[in-house]
């Protein structure tokens, strides 16, 4: 006869996953070119694109905007610029920027944590409400491609599962919050 073993957890053994713990597991916040090229560096870059990937950026370019978040010398806003910058030329997008509290509404309205500047999305021009985040944190231009195909395939009903799973590795290289000056 085989013996039946039950095992049961001790009270408190789980560990608790909070908002805060799980930002800070995936946001990096970094406040000099160093530290930010540091952590990009360990981003992995697409390397495999679909054929129609030209194609569909520049025939859905006339139908989508990109807009993005930024904030006084946040170090990853300008480079995500700069990389959004050189998409839109590449493919004719247009990219422009809207406020915190815009974003922050956005984000609450997807159910994303506010976690800081810069986040970038894609929407259609004649539907404000309807978004998708294709950045959290600068990432490589490759990557950034990436987002801007599987967005648009979204937007013009592609599965969203697919997708979706492609475009969850967001970098979440952020600008660091400007230092607390203390008043004597």
């Amino acid at each position: 006869m085989a013996a039946l073993a039950i095992v049961t957890p001790r009270p408190g053994a789980a560990q608790v996953v909070n908002r805060d713990r799980a930002r800070a597991a995936a946001v990096h916040p970094v406040a000099d070119i160093r530290s930010m090229r540091h952590w990009l560096a360990r981003v992995p870059v697409t390397r495999d694109f679909p054929p129609d990937l030209a194609a569909t950026l520049r025939a859905q370019s006339s139908l989508h905007v990109v807009e993005m978040t930024t904030a006084p010398g946040c170090l990853p806003c300008a480079d995500l610029w700069s990389r959004l910058g050189q998409l839109a030329a590449r493919y004719g997008w247009q990219a422009r920027t809207i406020s915190g509290q815009d974003a922050a509404l956005r984000s609450g309205r997807l159910g994303l944590p506010w976690v800081g500047h810069p986040v970038a999305w894609v929407r259609p021009h004649a539907d404000p409400g309807r978004v998708i985040p294709i950045a959290i944190g600068t990432d490589h231009g490759p990557n950034l491609t990436r987002n801007l195909y599987l967005a648009a395939k979204m937007l013009s009903g592609v599965r969203p599962a697919v997708a979706v799973r492609a475009m969850s590795k967001f970098t979440g290289i952020v600008g660091a919050p400007a230092p607390v000056l203390k008043r004597r």
